[in-house]
This record gives structure tokens, C-alpha cells and sequence, in this order.
């Protein structure tokens, strides 16, 4: 029988990534978490998410890997993927069996402003960890893509066969050249490598962000929330537990040897929802009225994402299943839980 895998997660102090550590102490004998904490939002949520985890405060600002006192198999180090030296010795020291890239700056309207973070930590960062990989056989390369890089594709819903040289934000691009880049690993190096198409992942412990949690945020203050296209917008929903769960099975799948052992695969609910749709549930939930700040499409932006699942479904078993009332349920009592909401509402909304 073979030994369960050393595994490395990026981003792992980073939503997607906090539930998936939480996820894989139960399939690997050792997981080492990776983050560089930074300030793109309130590092305090990261930090709480680590204590999630088992780690202290004090344990993580002392620069060496820390062990969860939740879990004996669980590891922390505070790094940053673009310091290529301490990567690699990282990688010496550990020698990793998998690894699961989910570090990257992310935001599709953070990148309009903001492009040098980018290229910095997805495009020389994933960089570095293709080349760690190179240098240390690792097994298998799991790396998160995004469903950005579908662009202006008009086709839905979106598939893996799609074309996908057309991105409308830099994030997109940079999502877009991961991809490419990890192509050309997997062929000249033979790098098992899976890529993930992520869809609107949300949940407890999210980021701030994202639409749902600054919707949250802003009905409970009584602001008005922005709604581009002027409501017009379609978003396939994962629940972030289906996207942990696809990505745990996904794991044991690795991509034929021939001719490129590389493949991609969408991970999303495979039913988009009006965007109007979400906001109305968290009425419900939070059970106060929404104020509508409506405005046109935003740079960037597109109106509707919709994933096409079959080939996850085929290889794996499994298709997210979590409908967008029961994972807003669960966002929303984590929600009040986290941010110690009193139970006034100001209105019952029907």
C-alpha cells in the first residue's frame, strides 16, 4: 500500500485554502501550509483562520514551520512564493510528494489599479513553484486557475475545450499565462499537472471582497450595496466545500502521460444565478433590507459565468451540489457568529 503524500498547500491562510488544510489532515501524513499574510485585506481574518488551524499568533512570527496543536500532521511557514531561495530550500528540506498552488493576488478590479502585485506573485511566483517542482520530481502539480480566463467566450456553458485568448482584466491574463506556463512544464519536464478552474467560490471564512460578503457587510451597516450591469449578471456559485471536496478528488487523478500529462478542469455548481437572486437571499437571511446602488458594467467584468462539469463528473464521481440558499445559510450564520451580529432586524423581508 502506498504511503499517503507529503503535501504542500499555498495560500493556505487564504479562504479556498484554509478550508482545504482543514480538509487534508485527514488524507495526507503531512501537510505544510504556506502564506505570506498579506494586507490585501485585514490579515486579522487570515490570522484567525491560522488559529482555525491550530496555530498561534506567536508560533507564526517566528519565520520557521509551525505545528498545529490540532492536528500532528499539520504544518505552517510564513512565506512568500516569489522569494525563490526560501522556496527552494523549502522544498529541500521537505520534499513534498504534491503540491497545491493557491497563492496568487487575486480580484479582477484590484488588478485595474494595482497590476505590479500580479505580476509579482502570479506570474513570478508560480514561476518559482514550477521550478521547485522541476528541480524536486514532485508527483503532482494541482494549481488554482480561475474562471476569468474564459473572457468574452459567448459559448455556455463553459468548457475546458472552449478558447480562452481573450481576457478582459489583467488578473484573467495572469490566470491565463499560469496555465500556459505550467503546459510548457508538464511537456518538457513530464510534471503531472491539474489545473482548476474556480467559480465563484464562496462561504464561511471567505474574503471580504467578494460580492457576497461585502453585500453582507454593507446590509447590515445599512449602505447601499453596487450592482454592476444594473443587475444584469449571471455567477455560477460554488459552495467552497464542493470546491474542496472536487480538488481533494482530484488529488488521486493524474493526467495521462501522453501526450502532455497536463489537464484542466472546471470546478463550479453548473447553474448560474442572478446576481439579484444572491442579494435577496441575504435579505432573507439577515433579514433586513437591501439598498441598490445599481451601476453599468464594470471594467473587467463580464455578465455571466456558467460551468460545464462533465469531464470532473466523469473522472471523479463528484459534482458540486450545494444549492446557493443553503451555502448563503452557512456563509450568513458564520457571518454573525464572526462579526457578533445582534439579532434586531430592521425589516422581515417576505
Amino acid at each position: 500500500m502506498e504511503a499517503p503524500p507529503r503535501i504542500l498547500v499555498t495560500g493556505s491562510a487564504g479562504f479556498i485554502g484554509h478550508h482545504l488544510v482543514m480538509a487534508l489532515q485527514r488524507h495526507a501524513s503531512f501537510v505544510m501550509g504556506l502564506d505570506n499574510l498579506n494586507s490585501y485585506y485585514d490579515p486579522e481574518l487570515k490570522y484567525k483562520r491560522l488559529a482555525q488551524q491550530g496555530f498561534s499568533r506567536e508560533e507564526i512570527s517566528q519565520g520557521t514551520p509551525a505545528q498545529s496543536i490540532k492536528s500532528p500532521n499539520l504544518y505552517f511557514t510564513r512565506l512568500d512564493i516569489a522569494d525563490a531561495p526560501a522556496l527552494q530550500q523549502l522544498f529541500e528540506v521537505h520534499r513534498f510528494d504534491v503540491v497545491i498552488n493557491l497563492a496568487a493576488q487575486a480580484g479582477v478590479r484590484h488588478s485595474l489599479d494595482h497590476p505590479e502585485e500580479y505580476v509579482t506573485s502570479n506570474l513570478v511566483g508560480f514561476a518559482n513553484v514550477l521550478e521547485c517542482c522541476r528541480r524536486h520530481q514532485v508527483k503532482h502539480l494541482l494549481f488554482a486557475s480561475s474562471s476569468s480566463v474564459y473572457g468574452l467566450n459567448e459559448q455556455t456553458p463553459f468548457s475546458t475545450s472552449h478558447r480562452t485568448d481573450a481576457p478582459v482584466s489583467f488578473y484573467a491574463a495572469t490566470k491565463k499565462a499560469n496555465e500556459v506556463m505550467a503546459h510548457s512544464y508538464a511537456h518538457l519536464y513530464g510534471i503531472p499537472t491539474t489545473g482548476l478552474r474556480f467559480f465563484t467560490v464562496y462561504g464561511p471564512w471567505g474574503r471580504p471582497d467578494m460580492a457576497y460578503y461585502s453585500f453582507a457587510q454593507a446590509i447590515m451597516a445599512d449602505k447601499p450595496i453596487r450592482i454592476f450591469n444594473h443587475g444584469d449578471m449571471l455567477r455560477d456559485f460554488t459552495y467552497v466545500d464542493d470546491v474542496v471536496e472536487g480538488i481533494v478528488k482530484l488529488l488521486e487523478v493524474k493526467p495521462e502521460p501522453a501526450p502532455v500529462p497536463y489537464k484542466l478542469y472546471n470546478i463550479g455548481h453548473n447553474k448560474p444565478e442572478q446576481l439579484l437572486e444572491m442579494v435577496a437571499i441575504l435579505e432573507r437571511l439577515l433579514q433586513r433590507k437591501a439598498s441598490l446602488d445599481l451601476q453599468p458594467m464594470q471594467p473587467g467584468d463580464v455578465q455571466t459565468t456558467y460551468a460545464e462539469v462533465e469531464e470532473l463528473a466523469r473522472v471523479t464521481g463528484f459534482r458540486p451540489h450545494t444549492t446557493l440558499a443553503q451555502g448563503l445559510q452557512q456563509f450568513v450564520a458564520w457571518f454573525k457568529a464572526y462579526h457578533q451580529v445582534q439579532e434586531v432586524p430592521q425589516l422581515v423581508v417576505q
